[in-house]
């Protein structure tokens, strides 16, 4: 059988594409160096591919920051606000990625979600009413040259029109409806220039048909691709779904004239009972999803080969016309473990990154096409590893899960109560000032950190730096006149790994990075098995905190779900399972912070919506029923006058404001800043209770927002918040920002609190 690949990483082995697009921004290379870098990365991606055997590579998969926004920019999605500012392309494509602010001009950056259920961060387009929407750019063409020249035949893959025009933002009158006509000439003239390049096939992601698809979209779906088909001559158009299933279109996505179907039989739970039970057509390649594109598990061949068995014979479907694939781009797990040189082989036979996963599709398309694979070396190999993991199950943590009753989710008194009792004891002001917790991860930080893991300074050498680097930070945030302090995180490399290097159940790697957006990359966890709290995590860090201050000080946890969302999870055992062991070990944590005398501890879980089903049918049978009392367990037990605070970010809350206030917090931060505070809307109209701090600036750009800038956002806020509940904070955690510009920002938004007071 053939094999293809969706997508794959594209931040290079060794993160050289992150390195070298932040020296870009410091005017350290050149716009030409930095192009010679990235070059590096597709041929190195592509060669890959090649020599393990993969029939479908693809080219376009790379991005300097986001295929959306590339999808965006090669169409002329620009808002006038940036192409006004007279900047070259590069400057304004990452303009748009991250704002501008220099002497020609000053711009936020666009609007930034996750994903679907990814960590991964994609930028919402913005179409305004006067928009032309027109082919202007040649990335996908240019790659495809490139890649050709070396000899290799590229699949060119692009967000396909239903999905970019779901996923984007009107700013004007007009919607989706009134710029179809002009996407489907344009993505006609994309194929007609494609045929001219003689491109054998083009992949048009289309992610968003996985998710609740009501007749009115099915229409325009089906109307865009009847006429889109019928423009692309030569060239075959593969249509690529994943992260679920197409339940409500298979129908008419088997109808349409593609040449292959891409569909995720991994994630896509009614995947395979679509196929069998309603066919699948014989003129067109089924690019079946069966390598898990988003965990680093080994692939269990047998399951996925019966399944293969079931799609022959059962659905009827030629095995000629199967390519296995992954299920989604490899973008989402890391890239070698070639790069993982301290784990034990013991632990590394089971994991199966980017690199690896390439083998696993050569392996897996060579034995099915084996009658008797089950005496093959290599599916022996692979079966023998699912026989028995080992120090997987801890009875203690079990039986306690076993244990927990329905009253532990519940914390009393009510939330009413506890507002009162909190205003008394804690005595803020109106319109209280915070951070979300970290602050600048500077290179003397880094540092430190570094030379204790490689044992060359003593643990006190580490601890004494540290502890100066928190009183500075405290003594900063005095001056700068912040109500509720923080101590800064300098302990922590991540918000997620830390905590984990202090849990029961997890391995760790070394060089495991995964792009969480742009130049942000993230080293997850993986659990291992059954997990529990080792030690005391924060308490030291939080006790010298409070000994520097008079001020209140906020204990920083990261929430349970966060933590599961955020690690590459167990694949034996429910995601529930491992979330309530999680929240055991952070209860214990919460638990001891408020016996050390720290009364407003702050339980992140800025990732609360990242699992969430694509299907509002599913969200509470599927998670919202058990994600919701995991949170609530972890601070039922503290006392009334101790303040809950929780902080999400990057993501569309406005759906699931009812079930973020059955979280019961007692103050939740969000990220708002770049959605033009749109979540306000959402919580006046659900009576949100739990007092909120929407972010007021946003810190993943490095632009500093004036004092009438955050006045005037405060003024919005204010029209849609009782005053008694309105925090104010920036949208997300400092950790990457520099020092000079964090001060200055921090300056303006306590400047701008007190001009509100007296207003």
């Amino acid at each position: 059988m053939k094999t293809s690949v969706i997508g794959y990483p594209r931040i290079g082995e060794n993160r050289e594409l992150k390195f070298a697009s932040e020296k870009f921004f410091k005017g350290q290379i050149t716009e030409s160096e930095l192009d010679e870098i990235a070059k590096e990365i597709r041929v190195q991606n592509w060669f890959k591919q090649l020599t393990s055997g993969t029939s479908f590579i693809s080219s376009n998969d790379f991005s300097y920051y986001d295929n959306v926004l590339d999808a965006a920019v090669l169409f002329n999605i620009i808002p006038k606000r940036y192409s006004k500012l007279g900047l070259s392309k590069k400057e304004t494509y990452f303009a748009l990625a991250r704002g501008y602010q220099g002497e020609k001009g000053d711009v936020k950056a666009l609007a930034m979600k996750k994903w679907f259920n990814t960590n991964y961060h994609y930028l919402v387009p913005e179409i305004d009413d006067d928009t032309e929407v027109k082919l202007v750019g040649s990335k996908p063409f240019d790659e495809f040259l490139e890649a050709k020249k070396i000899g290799i035949n590229t699949k060119v893959a692009i967000v396909g029109p239903f999905t970019f025009l779901k996923l984007a933002r009107y700013t004007g009158e007009k919607k989706k409806e009134d710029f179809k006509e002009a996407f489907i000439r344009e993505y006609s003239t994309l194929l007609e220039k494609l045929n001219s390049f003689n491109v054998k096939w083009v992949q048009f992601d289309e992610p968003y048909l996985v998710k609740d698809i009501n007749d009115e979209d099915k229409a325009f779906f089906v109307e865009t691709y009847t006429k889109l088909l019928g423009k692309k001559d030569n060239v075959k158009v593969l249509l690529q779904t994943y992260f679920g299933d197409v339940r409500d279109v298979y129908k008419e996505l088997t109808a349409l004239d593609f040449d292959g179907i891409g569909l995720d039989f991994v994630e896509g739970r009614k995947t395979l009972e679509l196929v069998e039970n309603e066919g699948f057509p014989k003129d067109k390649l089924l690019f079946a999803g069966l390598v898990n594109g988003k965990n680093i598990w080994k692939n269990e061949y047998s399951k996925t080969l019966d399944r293969v068995k079931s799609i022959v014979t059962r659905a009827g479907v030629d095995s000629k016309n199967i390519v296995i694939s992954t299920s989604c781009s490899l973008l989402h797990v890391p890239n070698s473990l070639d790069g993982e040189k301290k784990l034990s082989d013991d632990y590394k036979k089971h994991f199966a990154f980017a690199k690896e996963k390439l083998m696993e599709l050569s392996e897996l398309s060579v034995l099915a096409d084996i009658s008797g694979y089950e005496s093959d070396a290599r599916f022996i190999k692979n079966y023998k590893l699912f026989e028995n993991r080992k120090n997987v199950v801890d009875e203690a943590v079990e039986k306690r899960v076993a244990a927990i009753k329905d009253e532990d989710y519940t914390r009393l008194p009510a939330f009413e109560e506890r507002e009162a009792i909190q205003k008394e004891k804690l005595n803020l002001p109106i319109f209280p000032t915070t951070t979300i917790g970290s602050f600048p991860q500077t290179s003397d930080v880094k540092r430190n950190r570094k030379l204790f893991k490689k044992a060359e300074i003593s643990k006190e050498e580490y601890v004494d730096f540290n502890k100066k680097k928190i009183a500075e930070c405290i003594a900063l945030q005095e001056e700068i006149g912040l109500d509720v302090i923080v101590h800064g995180e300098y302990e922590r490399n991540d918000m997620v790994e830390y905590f984990g290097e202090h849990l029961a159940g997890y391995v760790f790697t070394e060089n495991a990075w995964v792009q969480s957006y742009g130049t942000r990359c993230v080293k997850p966890p993986i659990i291992w098995g059954d997990v529990s709290r080792k030690e005391a995590i924060t308490i030291l860090w939080s006790k010298y905190a409070k000994s520097c201050t008079d001020k209140p000080v906020k204990g920083m946890l990261t929430g349970p779900v966060t933590i599961l969302n955020w690690s590459f999870p167990r694949e034996d055992i429910s995601l529930k399972e491992s979330t309530l062991q999680i929240a055991l070990a952070i209860r214990d944590e919460v638990l001891d912070l408020e016996a050390n005398g720290i009364d407003i501890i702050q339980i992140d879980e800025a990732a609360l919506r990242e699992k969430l089903p694509l299907r509002k049918s599913d969200w509470y049978s599927e998670y919202l029923d058990w994600a919701i009392p995991a949170f609530r367990l972890v601070h039922s037990g503290v006392k009334p006058q101790t303040q809950i605070h929780t902080h999400m970010c990057y993501s569309e809350f406005t759906d699931i404001i009812p079930a973020i206030d059955a979280m019961d917090a007692d103050v939740i931060t969000f990220e708002a800043s770049r959605s033009d505070l749109l979540i306000l809307d959402s919580l006046k109209e659900h009576n949100f209770k739990t007092e909120v701090g929407p972010g007021v600036y946003d810190i993943h750009s490095p632009r500093v927002p004036s004092v009438e800038e955050i006045v005037e956002a405060l003024g919005k806020m204010r029209e849609k918040i009782d005053a008694g509940k309105l925090w104010i904070n920036p949208d997300c955690g400092l950790k990457t920002r520099g020092e000079s510009e964090t001060k200055a920002s921090l300056v303006n938004l306590v400047a701008a609190a007190k001009q509100i007071r007296t207003a």
